[in-house]
């Protein structure tokens, strides 16, 4: 019966220590010291939450940039890939016709190199950047779609440059560019360029 009872004692004690206690404690801690991370890295336009910069977001208008394609449609729930391997015909046609999406969308020559980035899938389905070259390439297709001036396209070229992300630690990835991020710098690029 002793035995029952301490052992009874000591889970409950480290129930309350690592089931509460600790929890809160991280928490707090995650609060105070990186807020921003701790809740998400969430984006806020006008008070509303309009996405995070860790996930990515379908952009299907021709007036913004194109994020990558998503095998989950951007669904964090079900986060994951095709699973396709090189050598399947399905994953080969889903490349040639994003392929030709890409051209034909951004109305580009037909023997344009077209980023890898923007035909394949992530292994998550939910990545938020692209590389500077598929955000150049998508430049003429938006500036036509806005009725951008030369002027105009060159703040957004500019733009592109000013939030491309350099490798971490200079070898770790590539550069690349967060597409909400620049969407919605275009929008601001837009607004003021209408006052």
């Amino acid at each position: 019966m002793r035995t029952t009872l301490k052992t009874i004692k000591i889970f409950l004690f480290l129930t309350v220590l690592t089931g509460i206690i600790y929890p809160l404690l991280v928490t707090g801690i995650a609060q105070v010291a990186f807020p921003d991370k701790a809740n998400g890295s969430l984006i806020t336009d006008n008070h509303k939450i309009i996405g995070s910069i860790l996930i990515g977001q379908s952009f299907d208008s021709a007036i913004y940039f194109s994020s990558r394609p998503s095998a989950v449609r951007y669904n964090p729930l079900p986060s994951g890939g095709t699973n396709y391997g090189l050598t399947n015909a399905l994953l080969r046609e889903q490349v040639e016709n994003r392929r030709q999406q890409f051209i034909t969308f951004n109305q580009l020559d037909r023997t344009t190199e077209v980023p890898s980035e923007m035909v394949f899938a992530s292994a998550s389905g939910l990545d938020p950047h692209i590389s500077p070259r598929a955000a150049l390439l998508q430049v003429n297709r938006i500036a036509n779609a806005r009725n951008y001036n030369n002027e105009q396209k060159t703040k957004l070229i500019e733009c592109i440059d000013s939030l491309t992300a350099s490798a971490q630690f200079s070898f770790l990835g590539k550069e690349r560019i967060n597409v909400l991020l620049l969407n919605l710098e275009l929008e601001k690029i837009s607004s003021t360029l209408k006052q």
